[in-house]
């Protein structure tokens, strides 16, 4: 990496509790920071993927309050929360009682964030930069907001979902309607209106539902 993420995500963010989440406070870039509309060049000049950690998603706060209300979803058990991003979900996770949490994501400064949140909401979590997509898992719940936005990755993720529902695992996904949304393989737990940031989303509050992957 060419610069520090630590360093960096200390200076380009504020500690700040997501609008939809307030038990929770996050490293978050501000509304009005510019560090997403950086230019592709820029941000790879600095060694920096899509800073897709430093907002808290729809998805990822609608999953989190659904933890956070039903604790019985994962009090006691083992939990992955796959593409983490800043690790919201995962600290939900551990708050609301699970005996452990992996937090999995590609992005190498996820890994960053997720240790600073944790560290500031007082959880230990675990961390993967493994891509977990096929691979066998020991969780007994499995998390994932928003991440059907891409169709290739759907695509991937569609199979893979249902093999571990098939396989009597609890697989959760929270969604604010984004294109590739598999809804015929889906059955709605929760609604939520979420406050987002506009200048990633086409509206200030996004509905969210939390969806039950079905197997088959």
């Amino acid at each position: 990496m060419k610069t520090d993420p630590e360093s960096f995500i200390r200076a380009n963010t504020s500690l700040m509790a997501p609008p939809h989440v307030p038990e929770i406070r996050l490293h978050l870039a501000s509304e009005a920071h510019d560090l997403w509309l950086k230019t592709e060049e820029e941000l790879e000049a600095i060694g920096l993927p899509p800073p897709f950690w430093a907002f808290a998603w729809a998805g990822g706060q609608g999953l989190a309050r659904y933890v956070l209300d039903h604790p019985d979803t994962v009090a006691g058990k083992r939990v992955l929360d796959f593409a983490s991003g800043s690790g919201l979900v995962a600290i939900a996770a551990k708050l609301a009682g699970a005996s452990h949490v992996l937090a999995a994501d590609i992005d190498p400064w996820a890994e960053t964030a997720t240790r600073l949140n944790a560290t500031e909401n007082g959880v230990v979590l675990d961390f993967t930069g493994d891509n977990l997509i096929d691979r066998m898992t020991d969780a007994d719940v499995i998390l994932a907001g928003d991440v059907f936005y891409d169709r290739d990755f759907a695509d991937r993720l569609i199979p893979w979902f249902r093999q571990l529902a098939g396989e009597g695992r609890l697989v959760l996904v929270g969604d604010p309607g984004r294109a590739y949304l598999p809804k015929d393989r889906l059955e709605a737990e929760a609604s939520y209106q979420v406050p987002v940031t506009r200048a990633l989303e086409d509206s200030e509050v996004k509905k969210t539902t939390v969806w039950r992957f079905l197997a088959g």
